[in-house]
């Protein structure tokens, strides 16, 4: 009788040495996956191999090794971190403004000029400087987006039940069958042509909830500068994901 042997569960990752480097990479097994893939995310670094359910960890690793060059390149073409620090420099609406730590008494984050300069002004103990900035940026994106959807719901004649506002990765917007709005904070970091026409996409869901030629014709009917933003987003959308 052939005694099957069971597989313990698999690890979060596997560290992969290349050119005196090492990388992690994160497993995700798929029951539905047909072959071993890899993926480099543009928006934060992270590399994933995905297994199919009978894939050995051994052969996912020597998968992974004889790739080491093709994660490299792709990680080389990552745009570089810019972390909510004192001096960092954030697109606020599309226009760079340095974050200046004001000092350590608490205080509303507000937008000044420094010394002739466009600034995020933040006035807190230095460990929540991070926090606060992130904090101020989605307040900014609430209140812009409010506004274009309200906007939006006079010239379509109805509007959402619902907005919500969070780190997405994978959409900058978003409408649900029940009519619910989701859009990314990082769009206040886009100029405001961007947001404007992300919010007319989404709102045109409501009505039509396709990418059919009517459901375009619809959205360049409210909107003016389709073609601009999609331009804008193509070439600069995952280098917002960079920020914070």
């Amino acid at each position: 009788m052939r005694v099957a042997l069971l597989r313990g569960p698999d690890p979060d990752h596997l560290d992969i040495p290349h050119a005196g480097e090492t990388f992690r990479i994160a497993l995700r097994r798929r029951p539905t996956a047909r072959r071993l893939t890899l993926r480099v995310s543009s928006a934060t670094g992270e590399v994933v191999m995905t297994l199919p359910a009978r894939t050995s960890l051994a052969v996912a690793q020597k998968f992974a090794v004889g790739h080491g060059g093709w994660i490299a390149a792709r990680l080389a073409r990552v745009p570089e971190r810019v972390p909510f620090t004192p001096g960092a420099i954030l697109p606020l609406r599309g226009l760079g403004h340095r974050i200046v730590h004001r000092g350590e008494t608490g205080g509303l984050t507000r937008i000044e000029l420094v010394e002739g300069e466009a600034a995020i002004s933040v006035a807190c103990a230095e460990p929540h400087l991070a926090r606060r900035v992130g904090d101020f940026l989605e307040r900014e994106a609430r209140r812009d987006l409010t506004e274009a959807v309200r906007a939006y719901t006079e010239k379509l004649g109805q509007g959402p039940k619902r907005i919500t506002v969070r780190d997405t990765r994978s959409r900058w917007g978003s409408c649900t069958a029940r009519g619910e709005l989701n859009f990314s904070w990082r769009l206040i970091l886009a100029p405001p042509l961007v947001l404007d026409y992300l919010v007319a996409h989404e709102m045109a869901h409501l009505r039509e909830m396709n990418h059919s030629p009517r459901f375009w014709t619809l959205v360049g009917s409210l909107c003016p500068h389709v073609e601009e933003a999609e331009r804008w987003l193509n070439r600069n959308g995952a280098s917002l994901h960079r920020f914070g």
